[in-house]
């Protein structure tokens, strides 16, 4: 039977959090940690031949080769870094990766080929001002931001200086609402406020409890965003906050069964989703829980009972885990220009995404690449397939989502769980077309 969530018209976006190793302060990034599984596929058509070294069907994946040359074109880099709170050293690796891909068949940008310069900012708020900073100092004529937890430090004067910023996710309400220089990669909004609400209303839910760790980035859109569309729908709305690292919910739990709660959405990293989960088993909560992808590690399959896991419902910024275009290609990629990258991290594939989006994107580019050049031709790009999630488009035009200007996508990715808490087949939801 096709469950009740699938059977609807309402988007909806994919938006899942980060956390850092400690208390884990969340940038909007969902992750499901599972083995990717990189399957070859196709056959040489007798078109192609593989390079020395390579295997011919990840040679087809990789197309044919267009190599960039001329003068490099300075793209900045800046990621979090690997510190006491955070690791996303997989985001430069995978950078690199698809850079050398983009220039050697994608002919880089405007045919010529692309530089990356990096700045770390070990998730310090000082740290990212100077990283934006220095991009400025360095001339490059972009920033890709990785999924960071002080990303508006970053911006704010990158924003200022007028320099384009292309980010998988961000949350910041400033950052937004940009309608001039900043480009979004997924919506802020659904994964963490709509999708539960539309799950809600598929199932005839009347009250929806968030559980959320109590942090700041965590309770934002959730504090500011939900209530009032929940109220438009007629569904009551509860926020649960609860302290990191809270290791018994159960009396959190109860109260949240007592208060009459029939769908339950957590965010949170894998061990407070554990603890929530737990919770909920040990005062016999029946009804639908969900989840921000985080939640789900192989910590979480082994601690929580699989009656438990099985139907929940969790959003998605990446089909990992499952064999499927997107997979297959950036697999291929991390073969052939990668040095150990770990392909079960979303983080690495979101950034495989941020980088090929943004080539693609400006590939209206004609004469001087410069950061006005860059601007103009996202602005005006037509409707592309989004690099990496297969299923969804983007288009950086501003209509994509009309209150968060600066979103370029439409739709998004959720699945369902089975009962060893694996995900089925993604589903992309809410994709049209995005509007002139």
């Amino acid at each position: 039977m096709t469950p009740k969530w699938q059977q609807t018209d309402h988007p909806v976006h994919p938006q899942a959090l980060r956390f850092t190793k400690n208390i884990r302060s969340i940038a909007l990034l969902g992750v499901v940690t599972v083995a990717l599984a990189v399957t070859a596929c196709g056959s040489d058509d007798g078109g192609q031949t593989a390079p020395s070294g390579i295997d011919a069907d990840v040679a087809e994946l990789l197309g044919p080769a267009a190599p960039a040359q001329g003068q490099p074109v300075r793209i900045g880099l800046v990621t979090d870094g690997e510190s006491a709170i955070t690791d996303t050293s997989v985001e430069p690796a995978a950078a690199d990766a698809t850079v050398a891909y983009l220039n050697e068949h994608k002919a880089g940008i405007a045919g010529r080929p692309i530089e990356l310069v990096k700045c770390e900012t070990l998730a310090d708020p000082a740290r990212g001002t100077d990283c934006g900073n220095r991009m400025i100092e360095e001339n490059v004529v972009a920033v890709l931001l990785g999924n960071s937890a002080v990303s508006e430090s970053v911006w704010e004067p990158l924003h200022a200086a007028g320099v384009p910023v292309m980010i998988f996710a961000a949350s910041g309400a400033d950052l937004l609402a940009d309608t001039q220089s900043t480009f979004v990669l997924t919506d802020a909004n659904f994964g963490v406020v709509t999708l539960p609400l539309r799950l809600a209303e598929q199932s005839g839910a009347t009250k929806v409890s968030s559980v959320v760790i109590n942090v700041p980035a965590a309770l934002n859109l959730v504090q500011n965003v939900a209530p009032p569309l929940y109220e438009a729908a007629g569904i009551d709305f509860e926020l649960v906050a609860i302290a990191p690292g809270t290791a018994d919910m159960t009396p959190e739990m109860q109260a949240v069964i007592d208060g009459g709660a029939d769908l339950v959405f957590m965010i949170g990293n894998d061990a407070f989703c554990i603890s929530a989960m737990n919770g909920l088993h040990a005062v016999g909560y029946e009804g639908e829980i969900s989840a921000i992808s985080q939640c789900l590690t192989d910590a979480t399959r082994e601690a929580v009972p699989e009656n438990v896991l099985e139907g929940t419902v969790v959003s998605a910024s990446a089909p990992v885990g499952l064999d499927n275009s997107s997979t297959r290609i950036y697999g291929a990629v991390v073969a052939t220009y990668g040095d150990d990258i770990d392909t079960s991290q979303t983080l690495g594939i979101s950034m495989f995404t941020t980088v090929s989006a943004f080539q693609t994107g400006t590939e209206g580019i004609v004469g001087e690449v410069t950061s006005e050049s860059i601007i103009d031709a996202l602005k005006a790009m037509p409707e592309l397939d989004l690099p990496g999630v297969e299923g969804l488009r983007f288009r950086c035009n501003g209509n994509a989502v009309p209150d968060s200007p600066a979103t370029c996508v439409r739709g998004g990715l959720v699945t369902t769980l089975d009962a060893h808490g694996q995900p089925a087949e993604y589903e992309a939801l809410g994709v049209s077309p995005i509007e002139d």
